[in-house]
């Protein structure tokens, strides 16, 4: 076989062999980082929990706030934000049918001053830097405990008779099918109108229990529950219908849209339910929250199920091995990214586990270990408090090298085309790489970001090790890697990805050699 200085034509063959199959998968040798792992954080506006940090803040301050949320994360190494844009009958985006945030402007109703679109400057800055943008919104929510103001606007003053008043919160009676098209349509409007990677549901359905309170949904049982002997199951059904509806809406007016739910941890406990887990009593989503979580996955309503497992590896009754376990064998070929609870690091949690520093690495090292596709993190303001040095770990240690979001088969399996005409340039402050864009895919994708590789002459090029990745390159087709020396020998390539991360064959060997003032090929 001629050789190509040092590189043979085989080495380059298993190189676009491991981009076109291995790359797509999930599963890594375990001498190497993940080249696969979704890496996210829920960013809370309810409350002014993470974003934005006051309702009085002017807009210009808000889109600093924001930018620099998203760069602390992406420093951190994640590639999605998940934020919440309906908190409690309210929009944090301009196309809405409800009313704006009081935890934007000040006052539920008014419009920001000067006018802008939030979701719009989100997308366009998360976009920018690499980052997938989940919209998020609470189900169940029209007023919320905290709210100081309910505009007329909003959905429980409008329609009193779709209220259910429990614990201080008004909330969606489920049991109404004109209740159910409203969330429909409110959810597709978002999608309609913006352009985000996924529509994201947290864990509110019917109320956690609170004492002495009760779910006033009797009449609406008496009218719409005949065929269901409990009230129980009448409410699981209606939550099932909903999920259906909205996952049916979304794929009509966009396949390829993720959509996923992350709710309580716990689906049922075995005692009651052999097909549930190995966990202690308490609550469960099923029984307590008429939330069929796990039905939701295997009827395939859902492209990926985040469980908050915000429990530490040493709690008793729900110990966190067991139910990333237990989620791994059902997922039924979905994503599962495990729900971390960043926000009980420290000395203030009852359960004086998560005092010991190595409690997340720990879950981090097992989750990776158990076949979950990922991890989202609760919340942005806990990472960004680094209790404990977490957020140092993941920076410095377990995502200290990129990683591409999972590939989902099921929406989008066509690779692109690869890119054309790769040239290097030797710059002042770096080597320029430059190329063309690939043409379309047989189902018309355009790349929407390029990875790109570097190896040594003397190493065997694989696409399967992140730590060969000098960049990912989001706009445009340049790339300057500043870290180049002179007198040493690189070999790049280049590949194109879509918008849901299929990673198409690469072009390259391009074999430099840098000398102080020129650029020489080998």
């Amino acid at each position: 076989m001629k050789k190509i200085k040092n590189i043979s034509i085989n080495t380059i063959l298993s190189f676009i062999l491991l981009v076109a199959c291995r790359a797509q998968s999930t599963d890594v040798a375990p001498e190497f980082p993940p080249k696969r792992e979704f890496r996210a954080v829920w960013i809370a506006t309810v409350d002014n929990i993470d974003w934005p940090s006051s309702k009085n803040m002017p807009p210009d301050e808000q889109r600093e706030e924001f930018t620099q949320l998203l760069d602390f994360h992406k420093q951190v190494g994640m590639n999605a934000v998940f934020v919440q844009v309906r908190a409690a009958g309210d929009a944090f985006y301009a196309k809405s049918p409800e009313p704006w945030s009081e935890w934007l402007t000040g006052r539920q109703g008014r419009q920001p001053y000067p006018l802008w679109d939030p979701m719009e400057f989100m997308l366009q800055q998360t976009h920018k830097r690499g980052l997938e943008f989940h919209a998020w919104l609470n189900l169940n929510r029209l007023v919320h405990k905290s709210s100081t103001s309910v505009s007329s606007e909003n959905i429980s003053m409008k329609h009193p008779d779709w209220i259910l008043s429990y614990d201080g919160y008004k909330l969606f009676n489920f049991g109404l099918p004109e209740v159910r098209q409203f969330i429909t349509d409110m959810t597709v409007n978002v999608a309609r109108n913006y352009d985000v990677d996924g529509i994201h549901f947290d864990d509110y359905f019917y109320p956690y229990a609170a004492p002495g309170q009760v779910i006033q949904d009797e009449d609406t049982f008496r009218k719409y529950g005949q065929g269901f002997s409990s009230k129980a199951d009448w409410r699981r059904h209606n939550i099932d219908l909903l999920v259906k509806q909205i996952h049916d809406a979304l794929q009509e007016l966009n396949p390829r849209l993720k959509f996923g739910i992350s709710p309580f941890g716990v689906w049922r406990n075995r005692n009651v339910d052999p097909e549930g887990s190995g966990t202690q009593g308490g609550l469960a989503s099923y029984d307590d929250l008429f939330a069929d979580s796990r039905k939701w996955v295997k009827e395939g309503w859902v492209d990926y199920i985040a469980p908050q497992i915000y429990f530490s590896t040493g709690f008793k009754k729900v110990p966190f091995r067991n139910m990333v376990d237990w989620w791994a064998d059902n997922s039924f070929g979905k994503h599962f990214y495990v729900g971390v609870g960043a926000y009980r690091i420290g000395p203030v949690d009852k359960d004086k586990n998560w005092d010991d520093p190595n409690q997340l690495p720990t879950q981090i090292d097992y989750l990776r270990k158990n076949d979950s596709h990922g991890a989202i993190f609760f919340s942005s303001r806990s990472l960004k408090k680094n209790q404990l040095g977490f957020v140092d770990s993941l920076r410095q240690n377990y995502f200290k090298y990129p990683a591409l979001v999972p590939t989902m088969p099921w929406k989008d399996r066509v690779p692109p085309l690869s890119p054309k005409s790769l040239k290097a340039t030797l710059m002042a402050n770096g080597l320029e790489l430059s190329w063309e864009k690939p043409d379309p895919a047989s189902d018309g994708d355009q790349a929407w970001y390029y990875v790109i590789y570097r190896f040594s002459p003397e190493q065997t090029p694989t696409a399967h090790d992140p730590r060969n990745i000098v960049g990912i390159c989001y706009e445009g087709e340049r790339f300057m890697d500043k870290h180049v020396k002179a007198g040493e020998k690189y070999v790049y390539f280049i590949t194109a990805v879509d918008r849901l991360h299929n990673e198409g064959r690469p072009i390259g060997p391009l074999r430099v050699e840098v000398q102080e003032q020129r650029l020489l090929k080998f």
